[in-house]
């Protein structure tokens, strides 16, 4: 069994290599969640004018999507400036004028919508990705990697070098 010093020091390198790995691991995975990995903001859909002729005949209004994505503290303005007033859902939105809505939980909205074919608007509300949320992520994964390490690097045997 190698000296107090060195397990430590075991210990210590193994724990440092598991937070790297684990720092590695979720700043990538980060980069696939921009999209939600923002402060909360006011987000803007604009219906364009035309829609209720091209919702009448059943084609999708090109600038519309059928779904979005937002973070809690999100608010959706919608901007109608087609002839004919619209609704999303709690939303009336008489032609020429705004309304918005305050998304402030996490949850999935499917709403009634007037200005997409098939009748409904998808709206799915996720948790912002926060400093503090990215900081527990490298925690719950480094630590556990590096106390793995450690357990591998103390059961291994160690090449002593032996005196001539």
């Amino acid at each position: 069994m190698p000296p107090a010093p060195i397990i430590i020091k075991r210990v210590l390198y193994s724990l440092l290599v598991g937070l790297l790995i684990g720092a590695a691991i979720n700043e990538l995975s980060f980069l696939f969640l921009r999209n939600t990995a923002r402060p909360p903001r006011s987000i803007e859909l604009v219906i364009p004018p035309g829609t209720s002729e091209r919702v009448a005949r059943g084609e999708v209004p090109p600038s519309i999507p059928d779904s979005m994505t937002f973070v809690v503290g999100d608010v959706l303005v919608v901007k109608n400036e087609d002839v004919v007033d619209h609704q999303l859902g709690p939303l009336w939105i008489p032609s020429g004028t705004s309304a918005s809505l305050a998304l402030d939980e996490v949850v999935s909205y499917s709403y009634e919508c007037s200005f997409q074919p098939g009748n409904y608007f998808g709206l799915d509300v996720h948790e912002p990705l926060t400093t503090a949320t990215r900081l527990y992520g490298i925690l719950y994964s480094g630590l556990p990697l590096g106390v793995m390490i450690a357990i591998y690097s103390l059961i291994m045997p160690s090449k002593e070098k032996k005196a001539k």
